[in-house]
């Protein structure tokens, strides 16, 4: 009877993931931002624990990990995507876009589909299991969540601020995808040699964090994008 219950522990941690994602999206459509990024943050917390569960358990399973990969795509890629989207949807564009400004918010779901392509391409590649290649779903929703919250209002009463949303959108979904190696914060010891970036990365992020609020976990993210470059410059 354990057995049979324990075995179904991983994939409902998946769900309440899947379940969180879904409600940021109402949220998001509504424009209710700060809700949608704290669903957000539920639905991470979520996939963290599920991942871990199932290797404690011993548990694991191929339908775990590809309801896995159907949540995080809705969590951390339908869910910023559709922030963005009624973000865009509420803000003055310049006049020169008069002609496409009611078309143009919906490349916010262009993010969505990359998402999911990333999230396809982390199950095959096997490169990835102590780093990334490319940006990760969720510090890219982390990212897009933050500054939306933090500011929205800015963006979206600025001249040309939509319009570099949208540019902003294109970058970060070429990011998911890019050959590009990026750190994971996975320390296999504790010690500083070997795991300076990432301690230095951990470090400031609460600084920057405790700074400037919400906005700072996009700065934070940004910053994050950073040190991986030039800790792939430094290895080459």
């Amino acid at each position: 009877m354990a057995n049979g219950i324990t075995r179904h522990i991983p994939n409902t941690i998946t769900c309440c993931n899947l379940i969180s994602g879904c409600i940021a999206t109402y949220h998001a459509f509504f424009g209710c931002f700060e809700t949608a990024f704290l669903f957000i943050v539920i639905g991470a917390v979520f996939d963290f624990f599920d991942g871990m569960s199932a290797r404690l358990l011993g548990v694991s399973s191929p339908i775990g990990k590809e309801l896995d990969s159907l949540a995080d795509d809705v969590t951390f890629g339908v869910a910023p995507s559709a922030m963005t989207f009624t973000l865009l949807s509420t803000a003055t564009w310049p006049a020169q876009l008069g002609a496409v400004a009611a078309v143009l918010p919906y490349t916010a779901f262009i993010m969505a589909a990359f998402s999911a392509l990333r999230l396809a391409k982390f199950n095959l590649d096997e490169r990835q299991s102590t780093s990334f290649i490319g940006l990760p779903t969720p510090a890219n929703t982390l990212f897009w969540a933050a500054l939306i919250v933090g500011a929205g209002d800015t963006i979206a009463t600025s001249a040309w601020g939509a319009p570099a949303v949208v540019a902003m959108v294109l970058v970060s979904s070429w990011l998911l995808v890019a050959e590009i190696p990026m750190f994971a914060l996975k320390f296999k010891t504790w010690g500083w040699r070997g795991n300076e970036v990432k301690y230095v990365f951990a470090l400031t992020s609460i600084v920057i964090i405790c700074l400037l609020g919400t906005i700072g976990v996009a700065a934070a993210i940004a910053w994050y994008m950073l040190l991986s470059a030039v800790q792939q410059h430094r290895n080459k």
